[in-house]
């Protein structure tokens, strides 16, 4: 008995199905007008009434609002937890990541921090730079990410959990609210020591 291929074509099919030059060719640019997301930039328009000269006419001037960092939890920490999830103990830490991976969001702008949370994400918290007191952070696994607490004057306590690149955005948040209790942004020069 002689073995026969058989996934093999006849070889009067193969002589047939020569190929073919293509008529179609796939673009040598993309399609699509969708800019890089290094040149996406965020902006905000806040309005609000400022008086003029005249005190009967008021007009309505926009400010923009420029958004510093704007983001969730960091990926890390849904990752370590999941992975933990498998033991039983750390089930409940692992459902609190899962949560704040869906559900929260934070956004550092030039004017106020903004906590969104929610399943529909309607709770919202704001607060301004002028109301921040102190701010300290709690670094996470090996510092890839960590927690922000944040003082308010009142004497409230904001606790931001998971912060990716938690220690440049601390940095910004002590800038700003020294710089709106000072009223402006200049940062402080050659008072004090330096280093580590």
């Amino acid at each position: 008995m002689a073995a026969v291929a058989v996934l093999a074509p006849p070889a009067s099919a193969a002589i047939a199905a020569a190929p073919r030059p293509s008529t179609y060719s796939f673009p040598s640019k993309p399609i699509s007008k969708i800019p890089p997301l290094s040149k996406i930039t965020s902006k905000l328009l806040v309005s609000s009434k400022t008086s003029t000269s005249s005190p009967s006419t008021s007009s309505l001037v926009e400010k923009e609002e420029r958004i510093f960092f704007d983001g969730g939890a960091h990926y890390g920490d849904l990752v370590t937890n999941l992975l933990l999830g498998f033991t039983l103990l750390w089930l409940p830490l692992t459902i609190a990541a899962v949560s704040r991976a869906f559900f929260l969001r934070y956004r550092f702008t030039n004017r106020r921090v903004t906590v969104i949370s929610g399943f529909t994400g309607q709770d919202r918290s704001d607060f301004p730079y002028s109301a921040i007191k102190d701010v300290q952070v709690v670094p996470r696994l090996i510092g890839e990410w960590g927690d922000i607490v944040i003082t308010l004057k009142d004497g409230t306590k904001v606790d931001i959990r998971s912060v990716p690149r938690f220690r440049m955005v601390s940095d910004y948040c002590l800038l700003m609210a020294n710089g709106a209790s000072n009223g402006s942004l200049e940062q402080k020069t050659g008072s004090g020591p330096r280093g580590f």
